[in-house]
């Protein structure tokens, strides 16, 4: 591996107090730990152990340091949310709501393609452009940003397609500048760049630093953004103030909400990804502080520290790192440069998953990714808190096969009789508990907006939030079984030596067929079947207990073609069923900056 230069971190401000924090919060999680591992004693200890429950109970106590993760970030984000007007102005001491315009730094707007439709990436960066311009002019002022799309596509024929839509671009701005009757040096506007890599080495990120190897020198900051990111011009501005306000300010990383989507299955999963990221990165920013994550898009990043730290070589066998956002992260963490995450959803967004398989293949992805995570624990020089990083991105995957090992080991007590005497009462409390715990995220950010109708308004009220909430939570009691043993199937095979690259996302929705359903998720589906007969062999109310994990299983291929139906999501678009602040009352670019320019005039 590269070598890691080791930086002393600036002291922190009196304020913040990273010790204590992060002390509260570490007493909060054992807290936490020491309830649910009481009622898993009440559920286990009756009539002695069995091999199963000792096997059950180890790989459950596996599981706990997520569980508890997800509790404590929820319940100091929840309360952090209810006391403060404006958490983030508390979390980010440098923080700019209202910048003052223009800005001096000079930003790359960098987009990082790789076989994508260009009908869909290229307006929200018209928007984004627009919206620039509209604040600062097409002068000087606006010429401090500079667009630029940077091309992994290998397929010839792809590229050429791709370079001359973006030619088309450039060119229908040039002419709509014209047509407002801007002079011949302005009507271009913003610049717009394009470069394309013969070979993709290293992935998105080493074409990453590529462009700032190269071009990229000239800035100062660099906006990362994905091809299905968007993000307003007032965010932007705010970031890039931000930036500028702390020199010691490496990533400035925006909270990502989900972008109006045509899916079902996409509607339904970012509505409880919004409530949940909302209390999770709250919850975070407060113990994390200047060591924060960073998650690879709709991110400020300073250029040189970047291409100084955060410079990725191979894994010792050669193979390029997947999960790149968090080791750069954490390297410029150990060279004693903040990284900030701001929970501001404002003005940031992503598209997800159309569809139940694309979401099992991104998943599998970064699951691959993270489990690299397992060779860069021993990097000299990190932070306690970076290595910390490292192994949090590890538990999220990882929790997925102990979790599997809690079932099998479940069906094995019940087949041989070991669980007659498991008490009926903790172990529903145990169940609704770990539950809770997990989903703490979105549930109190859920509870939040029900508490404060200021909040529940742009979703469409109370009523609609509840809704909303109540279809979402459905959605993921039939997700999470699916999910879980996807990964845990896909995990185990990793193990044994499978490989997997970073192959293009697909972005479009489009309905499922029942065939394709089925022979993308049968897996799942025997593993459900097979463990709910078991069960049911067992005798008793064993397969009752069963059902909330292995029924979601069965129905795994209904699910994932009613969640792809265009009939469904339009019924749910009708309906306004999960629908988002973005869907009830978009925004034009030009009004989403006129608030903080005025302000900063």
């Amino acid at each position: 591996m590269a070598s890691v230069t080791v930086l002393l971190p600036l002291r922190p401000t009196l304020h913040e107090r990273p010790g204590l924090r992060r002390a509260a919060f570490l007493l909060l999680c054992l807290a936490i730990a020491l309830g649910l591992a009481g009622l898993a004693w009440r559920v286990f200890a009756p009539g002695g152990w069995t091999g199963w429950e000792v096997a059950a109970m180890a790989a459950w106590l596996g599981t706990l340091p997520w569980t508890c993760l997800c509790a404590g970030n929820a319940l100091v984000g929840f309360l952090l949310g209810m006391a403060r007007r404006d958490p983030v102005a508390g979390l980010v001491p440098s923080w700019q709501r209202h910048p003052v315009l223009p800005p001096r730094a000079r930003t790359a707007l960098a987009v990082c393609l790789r076989n994508e439709s260009m009908a869909a990436v290229l307006p929200p960066l018209a928007r984004l452009l627009d919206g620039l311009e509209a604040t600062l002019g097409a002068g000087p002022a606006g010429r401090g940003f500079t667009l630029w799309l940077l091309s992994d596509t290998q397929d010839p024929a792809a590229a050429a397609a791709e370079e001359a839509a973006i030619a088309r671009f450039a060119a229908q701005r040039r002419t709509q500048g014209m047509a407002q009757g801007m002079t011949q040096g302005q009507a271009g506007g913003i610049a717009i760049r394009y470069r394309r890599r013969a070979e993709n080495t290293g992935f998105k990120a080493g074409n990453v630093m590529d462009f700032l190897d190269g071009a990229g020198r000239e800035f100062d900051f660099f906006l990362c953004l994905d091809a299905d990111s968007e993000m307003s011009a007032a965010a932007v501005l705010r970031l890039v103030a931000t930036m500028q306000a702390d020199p010691k300010l490496a990533i400035l990383q925006q909270l990502i909400t989900g972008r109006p989507a045509e899916s079902a299955f996409t509607r339904l999963f970012q509505f409880g990804m919004r409530a949940g990221m909302r209390s999770w990165a709250t919850g975070q920013a407060w113990w994390q502080l200047d060591q924060g994550p960073y998650w690879g898009h709709n991110a400020l990043i300073r250029v040189a520290p970047f291409r100084e730290h955060a410079r990725l070589a191979p894994l010792p066998d050669g193979r390029a790192i997947l999960s790149h956002d968090q080791i750069e992260a954490v390297r410029l963490h150990a060279a004693g440069w903040k990284v900030r995450c701001v929970p501001e959803e404002e003005g940031s967004q992503e598209g997800n998953p159309p569809s139940l398989p694309d979401f099992l293949l991104r998943d599998r992805r970064w699951g691959a990714g993270n489990m690299q995570y397992f060779s860069l624990l021993r990097l000299p020089g990190l932070t306690a808190m970076g290595r910390w990083q490292l192994v949090q991105a590890i538990l999220l995957f990882l929790s997925a096969p102990l979790w599997l090992l809690v079932l099998l080991a479940g069906i094995g007590n019940a087949l041989t009789g070991g669980g007659e005497a498991t008490p009926a009462g903790p172990l529903a409390a145990l169940l609704l508990a770990n539950w809770s715990a997990i989903h703490a995220p979105k549930l109190l950010s859920y509870l939040a907006l029900l508490l404060q109708p200021r909040r529940a308004a742009p979703y469409g009220g109370a009523m609609a939030v509840a809704r909303g909430a109540a279809a979402e939570i459905l959605f993921t009691t039939l997700l999470d079984p699916v999910s879980l043993a996807s990964k845990a199937i896909f995990l185990a095979g990793l193990a044994c030596g499978r490989r997997i690259g970073w192959a293009p996302q697909n972005r479009d929705a489009h309905g499922l067929a029942w065939r394709d359903a089925a022979r993308l998720l049968w897996p799942e589906t025997l593993l459900g079947v097979a463990g709910l007969g078991a069960l049911a062999l067992a005798g008793g109310t064993a397969w009752a207990w069963g059902l909330p994990f292995l029924a979601p299983l069965v129905l795994a291929v209904p699910f994932a073609v009613l969640t792809a139906s265009p009939a469904f999501a339009r019924w749910m678009q009708a309906a306004r069923l999960c629908a988002t602040p973005e869907e009830l009352a978009p925004v034009p670019a030009q009004q989403a900056v006129r608030e903080p320019a005025l302000a900063a005039g």
